[in-house]
């Protein structure tokens, strides 16, 4: 009876589980399918009929021709690809040998270098938004895409090296010693500890790369230029103060949402071996 009772207890604790996240996927999935949805209607279906799939009445191109049409939306994909990209590059790169650093030798400085780092993870970057604006004046990179990729840098840099170096730290001591006695530099052995880290990397990488793809603040901000504008800022052209053009603006959401999602997906398994290895850890 009381085996029965437990068999029962821990059933009904599964089924909230299981109710608790599919309700949070429910949430978290509805505005992006209304996003894609409204997108292939037309503009009198958007507002009458917001909920509902594109039926053979309701279902329109004319968003995404007008997005072809009446922007340069090819140049701002290039653009938010060049920034995110070369952020990336920079962020994973400079962050591993930062955290490598950090978490094998211990020189003078180690713990204070440690929480300066940490302390970028919990002081918005754009705070500094003024000085962050009259440095890149003086620099001449106002309107260029160096400015954004310089700044997303810095802005990913704290949480890359505070993940990693916690990941490398995990890493057996017995096997770069091996390799050291084996005469490899540390150049080597810090090569040949990546891939060693690679969950931990895919996840870095896919939560620093969503902000930089989705960000609005710093392109409009320093990069404002049609040549330098990004896909999130290219599609505020059709949002007016009195008249905002919903078919493009929609479109345009749903074309700048289609490769992080394919990302996401494609990189779900690392994710989720990063955030469940550093749970446990």
């Amino acid at each position: 009876m009381v085996v029965s009772r437990s068999r029962l207890r821990q059933g009904l604790a599964k089924i909230t589980v299981y109710v608790v996240l599919f309700i949070a996927v429910i949430v978290a999935l509805f505005p992006i399918a209304l996003i894609i949805m409204n997108s292939f209607k037309e503009r009198k279906a958007i507002f009458r009929h917001p909920m509902t799939p594109p039926l053979p009445d309701t279902f329109s191109l004319i968003g995404y021709e007008k997005v072809i049409e009446r922007s340069n939306f090819g140049l701002y994909f290039a653009n938010s690809l060049i920034v995110t990209l070369g952020s990336m590059f920079l962020i994973l790169f400079l962050g591993a040998m930062a955290a490598w650093a950090l978490s094998e030798y211990d020189f003078k400085g180690n713990a204070f270098l440690g929480i300066y780092l940490a302390l970028g993870i919990m002081i918005p970057i754009r705070l500094g938004t003024v000085s962050i604006l009259r440095l890149m004046v003086k620099l001449n990179l106002v309107n260029t895409l160096w400015s954004l990729i310089l700044v997303y840098t810095a802005m990913g840099l704290p949480l890359t090296i505070f993940i990693l170096t916690s990941f490398m730290k995990q890493v057996p001591k017995e096997l770069k010693e091996a390799a050291r006695l084996d005469g490899a530099s540390e150049y080597r052995i810090f090569w040949m500890i990546l891939p060693l880290v690679r969950p931990a990397i895919a996840t870095v990488a896919v939560f620093t790369m969503i902000p930089i793809w989705n960000d609005l603040w710093f392109p409009l901000i320093l990069a404002p230029g049609e040549k330098t504008k990004t896909v999130t800022l290219g599609a505020q052209q059709f949002l007016g103060q009195f008249v905002s053009d919903w078919n493009a603006v929609l479109s345009s959401l749903t074309l700048a949402m289609v490769p992080i999602l394919i990302i996401y997906i494609l990189f779900s398994r690392q994710i989720i071996r990063g955030l469940t290895a550093g749970a446990v850890k």
